[in-house]
């Protein structure tokens, strides 16, 4: 049972509705025109977050990781659904002491404290890489809805890190988003089916808990797109329900990049709010850190 109302209905089998958000973007009276601008966009861009050899050194993480034999087959490495090439790795900061390392050098932790207005810890990390040629779409999406219906998230208040380890430029696949759309939850049609993230984590067409055209289409004439491009190193936050995609990826140019979600210690998980059981603890973990010996930075 929930302790809480389900506020963000989904997965509904009839008409699926846009629903006005009921919770704030930003937790604290931050009136740093960065932190504003995320309130208002629902994202900010930081360059320079990591250094480029930081970069280079994470992004060999990936060839290692890949061919790592104790690896093979393990559930954390997300292939391609046309071939052996890695779409993502999960839990990449327990994998990997480096990108552990480039994470905390980014300093994504402290702006995420400063958006949700409490101490952190980390919902999900992994490594997002789109190879050249091969490199598959992710569709549009938001990222809590998934994770309220199938993690038992209760509240948008979780913020997402994307470090760049490669140049994201128009053409190798980059963030799409949509400024404004973190102030409407879209609900999403159809019954969650069981273990549903063995599919939707490879597919690129999901069917279960991506919107509607029409609800896409309404939500982007209202607030247009966003195309965040960037150098190796910069870093993108953005809010937990804005809606976002990227394209595949055609060109002979990799895309890779860290993906770090950070979600407050208040909006702890509870039971999936529409599926049966919760998700693997790699893709959303469910313990609580230990308590920071300083309080968070206001």
């Amino acid at each position: 049972m929930h302790d809480l109302i389900d506020r963000y209905p989904t997965r509904v089998l009839d008409t699926p509705a846009l629903i006005d958000r009921t919770d704030p973007v930003v937790w604290t009276s931050d009136a740093d025109p960065e932190i504003l601008g995320f309130e208002s966009r629902g994202y900010l861009h930081r360059t320079g977050a990591i250094s480029p050899d930081t970069a280079a050194r994470c992004l060999a993480e990936i060839t290692r990781i890949e061919h790592d034999p104790d690896l093979r087959g393990d559930e954390r490495i997300i292939r391609e659904e046309s071939g052996e090439a890695v779409r993502s790795v999960f839990d990449i900061m327990n994998l990997s002491a480096i990108v552990a390392e480039a994470v905390e050098e980014s300093g994504a932790a402290h702006l995420a404290r400063r958006i949700l207005g409490s101490e952190v810890y980390i919902h999900q990390s992994r490594l997002n890489h789109k190879p050249g040629f091969v490199g598959g779409a992710f569709y549009w999406h938001s990222d809590f809805e998934t994770w309220h219906a199938e993690d038992g998230m209760p509240a948008p208040r979780a913020v997402s890190a994307s470090i760049a380890l490669t140049a994201n430029e128009t053409y190798n696949g980059p963030l799409m988003i949509v400024p404004g759309s973190q102030r409407v939850f879209i609900q999403c049609r159809g019954a969650t089916p069981p273990d549903h993230h063995l599919e939707s984590l490879v597919t690129t067409t999901p069917r279960i808990g991506a919107p509607s055209e029409s609800a896409v289409t309404e939500v982007v004439g209202t607030n247009g797109i966003d195309v965040v491009t960037g150098p190796a190193g910069s870093m993108t936050m953005f809010d937990s329900n804005v809606l976002h995609a990227s394209g595949g990826n055609i060109t002979p140019f990799d895309r890779a990049n860290i993906f770090v979600v950070f979600n407050s210690v208040e909006n702890r998980l509870q039971d999936p709010f529409a599926a049966a059981a919760p998700r693997p603890l790699h893709l959303a973990a469910r313990e609580l850190p230990e308590p920071r010996r300083q309080p968070f930075p206001q």
